[in-house]
This record gives C-alpha cells, structure tokens and sequence, in this order.
C-alpha cells in the first residue's frame, strides 16, 4: 500500500516518461491531489472487484473535479471471475463518463492467456516479463471480437458525426481515424479507456505504455487545463516536498511552460526570490543532477526554502497566482504526542514542522488547557506513518494518546457567601472582604459578572480585583474543569483604608468561589458534536446501528447528492466517543467513509462516566 508520492522517469521508445505512484487509500488521498493538479494522464489501476467500487468512486470524481484526463487499468484479469464487459458494467457508476472497452480477454480452456485489441483488432499471448506474441484473431473468438468493437466504436461516435454515418451505412471506418478518435476523446475527458492485464506478470503493461504513449495530451494542454496562456514566462507547478537527509530541502516540481536552470531564479506567488540550487531527475529515492530542465519536465529543485507543496512559480518578477488552490478535507484522527525524553521537545517540533511541509493533510495544535501537541490527519494509518518517520527518519522516540477532552463544569443551584482574606504580619497587613452571589446561567451564556455596591462598603477600584478572582479560579472549579454558564454579582463586603489592596480582594472573591461553588451542586459538561458521515449505501445501516453504540443520536440521513450509492447521515455524538469513530466507519465500508464534525452543545454528564474523567483528569 502506497503512502506518499514517488516519482520515477524513464525512457520508452525515445520518450522521456515520469510516472507518479499516488496512493489510492483515502488516508493518503491528499498526497495526490498537487501531483494531478500538474499531470497530463491518470492511470487507474483497479480490480473487477465490488467491494472495492467506492474507494474506486472517490478516485474517479476527484479526477472529475480536477479535469485530469484517465486510463482504467483493469488488473488480476487472469484471476477475475466475471467477464469484463459484466465488470465495467458494476464499475461503471464509478465513473461519470463512459468506460470504454479497448481490449477484451482471450482465452483458452477457460484461462486468460492474452487480450485482444479492439482498435487494431490483433490478439496478443501474454508471455511472462517479456513482449506479447502477436497472433490472428483466433476465429472462435471472431464473433465476440467483432461485437465488442462495435461497441467501441457506437461511443465514439457519439462524439464523430462522420464515423456515425460510417456505422450506418455499414462502412468500416479507417484505423487511423478510430486512433484520433481515441486520443482526442481522451484528451477531451469524454471517455475512460479501459485496458487489462496482470501486472504482477508484465502481462498487458507494454499495451498500457503505447497507449499512454500516443493518446496522453502534452504539457501544453495540461497548462491550458490550468488556465495558463501560452509563450511568455517560465511556469512551475510544486507538486510535492521532500526534506532529504543530506541534500535538504526539494521541491518535487512540473515545468509547463519556459525553462529552468540551476542556479536561476524563480518567483513565489508574493514577488519574493526562490533561487533554484540543484535541479534533479528522479527515480524513486535516486536523484540525477541536471543542468537545467524544460518545459514537460518533472524535476526535484533544491533548496527552495520558503517554497511550499501546491506553489506556482515563475520567471516573472512579480510573481503569479498559483494555478492550483489545494483545500485538505478536515481531520478525522488525533493523537497527542510527547516526546519520551524532555530534552527531544523542541526536536520534536522542528520534525513534525517538516513532516507537515511535506504532507500538507498533516494539521498541528497545541491545547492550551491540556498543555498538549496534537497531531491530526486522515485515519490512524495516516498518523502511524507519521510516528515511524519521526523515530525513524528524525531518531526522535514519542509517545502518542488520545487527546484530552475539552469537559467543562457548571452549576445547578444559586448561593451567596461571603469570602474574607485576613492576614496581619509586620507593617501592613492584608484585608478584603466581599459577600458574591452565585448563581447558574442557561447553558451556553458564558459568565457574567455584575455588582450591587452601595455606600462604598467595597470601594469601585477594587472591584475589577473581585473580578479578575471570580475569574482565575474560574479557570478550574471544584471538578477540575474550567467553570461555565455561571453568573456572579457583588452584593456586599468591607474593606480596611490601610491593609485592603488588589491582592486582597482577589484572594477573597477566590475564597468565596471556592467555598461557594461546592455548595452549588456543581455537574460535569461534556462537549456534544454534530457529525456527518459520508458512507456508501450499503453501509448505511450498519452506520446507523453504529451511532448509538456510541451514545450518539440520529437526526436523519438522505442520499448525497451528486453521488449515487452513497448515503450522508446526521447525527449529535458526544465527543468522548468521535475519537476513534473513524477507525469503525472505516471497518464497515470498505475504508472508504469519513465523516466530519462540528461542535453542537455542552451536555450534562453524571455517573459512572463522568467518574472516570474527573479521575483521568486527575491523574494527567
């Protein structure tokens, strides 16, 4: 399973080709998203398995959304056991345009043992890791040959009025027209061709690369497709950040217009430099050093420090908006992170500055309340990877928990009380007396403070003091929790012309805070969220019997709209209960529902569970 993007160039048949490994988990989804943003094809290598059409939809309507032109690779073909032309029919609602059939099995006691290529109409014996032998169509397979083509060629001329007329009246339409009709189809995003094959043998790959090779659209129409106007400056799309143990910093990048030499200068989006010190061709974790790069080329440039993933640069002084706008989906997982030796933190945080840079999904947060480093990302894969580069790749040994919950605490019933800090020693003394009104507050009111002197008994410059008490000890009540929905008025108290001062009076309003809120039947809050998850339609029962395991309630669900066979369900969920939510939507869907969550309310938490966090608090 593909974590991040890896690049690698070749050469075929006397063109230079990079291919890109994207990951196809939705976990590691974002990592393709500025690799497409700047590619000319998408190959979509799948299986003609069921179970795996919503994983395959995501895929197929990002490529919709972005405008990439696209291949479907259908692989294991020697292990599938419906026919192909009953398989691109269950893939079919995967894609918005139609799948279409450029190859079909041929076979031989039952066994795939090649394909046959409907546009040149020749059959093809797979020979393990090495080129096909080209045969005559066998003549059993004719007739099944001769049917599959036409039905190639019915979509193709949906798009081709003159290769219509050529069907009706029963003309054979050259192979030269079929082939432009293929390769500008594709180029336009009005067809998927689907080739097959079984890559783990080579079988069907070379088919692949003469495919790509002749019907791919160029960088040209890969910056049309950006909306970059052609001529003028040298344009240069970031599609990934990579921080190399020795080399530092590189910015994997697609020339689409003008060139590149090293030590050039480019310009960031702001008209700040960026000069250019290295320029490398890749091949997995090899780099090559070039002396310069052109445009349609694929290169690594070193050491562009403020540079980010996503980035456009340019030649020209002024800098230009960046052609791409990446918007990572919101977070579904979190980890708390410490390192295991203090001496690591700040070491810590540089790493994770990095790992961040270079996976843009990747979102870091400091809890002020729990004084913790919060990780968050895309399932619990996603953050695992992140933990074994930072002990791996950063030599930097952590410890991961589940972030601490935001409970908070209130009161049910009114009392008043008076605190009073006395305290003499030599010279002046200390003195601050004030009787305070407490009282609960509807919930989600906050705090108020209010006060009722009469007659100077506390004098008006040192009620701010009462105040500012009220207030810190506030910050943590008799639960452990920062106290809410609370109100507080002064009504009375008495001061000393001589000993009263600010210290004073806070000391004594935090007297009667503390006193005074036991008093008040205080009650646990805990944080309720507002949760939609996305789920195929098959899953959606399974989701539904899910959310009040987790003391969550349905408010309703509908079918998402846009999407066929998916399914959106609304729910309130406590967010106790979210932390480890997407590990089981993603258990009951194949790994391909998510979900997203807002805050709703506070509710009242009481008993057993509330116990165990006034504990667990406690002990942290």
């Amino acid at each position: 399973m593909s974590v991040e993007a890896v690049f690698a160039t070749t050469e075929f048949m006397g063109d230079t080709l990079t291919f890109v490994d994207c990951p196809g988990s939705i976990e590691f989804a974002f990592e393709a998203e500025p690799v497409l943003a700047a590619c000319d094809l998408a190959v979509v290598v799948a299986e003609a398995d069921e179970k795996k059409i919503p994983a395959l939809q995501l895929i197929m309507r990002k490529l919709d959304d972005l405008g990439v032109p696209r291949i479907l690779f259908l692989n294991k073909v020697d292990k599938a056991i419906a026919g192909v032309r009953e398989t691109l029919k269950m893939l079919q609602p995967a894609s918005s345009v139609p799948l279409l059939l450029r190859q079909i099995p041929l076979r031989k006691d039952g066994v795939v043992i090649g394909s046959i290529d409907l546009a040149l109409e020749r059959a093809y014996v797979y020979r393990e890791y090495a080129e096909s032998e080209v045969i005559d169509i066998p003549g059993d397979e004719k007739a099944r040959e001769t049917e599959a083509r036409f039905a190639m060629l019915e979509t193709l001329a949906d798009h081709d009025d003159q290769l219509m007329e050529q069907l009706l009246e029963e003309i054979e339409p050259p192979k030269d027209a079929v082939f432009d009709d293929l390769a500008a189809d594709l180029r336009e995003g009005a067809i998927t061709p689907v080739l097959i094959g079984t890559a783990e043998k080579g079988n069907g790959v070379l088919r692949l690369l003469k495919a790509i090779r002749h019907d791919a659209p160029d960088v040209t129409a890969t910056a049309r497709r950006l909306g970059l106007a052609e001529g003028g400056a040298t344009v240069v799309q970031v599609m990934k950040t990579i921080h190399t143990p020795h080399g530092g910093k590189l910015s994997v990048s697609r020339i689409l217009s003008g060139q590149v030499a090293d030590a050039g200068e480019l310009y960031l989006p702001d008209g700040e430099t960026a000069k250019v010190s290295g320029i490398y061709r890749m091949l997995g974790k090899d780099q090559f050093k070039l002396s310069s790069a052109a445009a349609g080329d694929t290169v690594a440039l070193g050491k562009l420090e403020r540079v980010t993933t996503g980035q456009t640069l340019t030649s020209a002084k002024s800098g230009m908006k960046p052609l791409v706008t990446l918007m990572p989906p919101p977070p579904v997982y979190s980890v708390a992170l410490r390192p295991k030796e203090r001496k690591d933190d700040v070491k810590m945080s540089a790493a994770i500055q990095r790992l961040a840079e270079e996976d843009p999904s990747l979102s870091l947060s400091h809890n002020q309340d729990s004084a913790e480093t919060v990780l968050s990302g895309h399932g619990e894969m996603h953050l695992r990877v992140v933990r074994e580069r930072l002990e791996g790749k950063n030599q930097i040994a952590v410890e991961g928990h589940a972030p601490a919950i935001p409970y908070r605490e209130t009161i049910r019933k009114p009392v008043e009380l008076r605190g009073r800090h006395k305290k003499q020693s030599g010279g002046h003394g200390q003195f601050g007396d004030v009787v305070l009104q407490i009282r609960p507050l509807p919930r989600g009111a906050g705090f108020e403070f209010t006060d009722t002197i009469t007659g100077g008994v506390v004098p008006k410059q040192y009620i701010p003091s009462v105040e500012a008490g009220v207030r810190d000890y506030l910050k943590c009540g008799p639960l452990g929790f920062p106290v809410v929905d609370i109100a507080v008025n002064l009504s009375d108290g008495s001061y000393h012309t001589v000993d009263s001062s600010d210290m004073a009076f806070q000391m004594a309003a935090r007297l009667a805070m503390k006193e005074g809120l036991g008093q008040c039947s205080p009650v646990l809050l805990e944080p309720i969220m507002k949760v939609t998850i996305l789920t195929p339609s098959d899953a959606t029962a399974k989701i539904i019997a899910l959310v009040p395991q987790r003391r969550g309630q349905i408010l309703g669900y509908d079918a998402r709209e846009g999407w066929p066979g998916w399914d959106v369900v609304e729910a309130t969920m406590p967010q106790a209960e979210i932390a480890d939510l997407i590990i089981e939507l993603r258990s009951a869907t194949a790994g391909v529902a998510t979900y997203q969550a807002v805050f709703d309310h506070m509710a009242e938490l009481t008993g057993r569970l509330a116990d165990a966090a006034m504990t667990a608090a406690k002990a942290a």
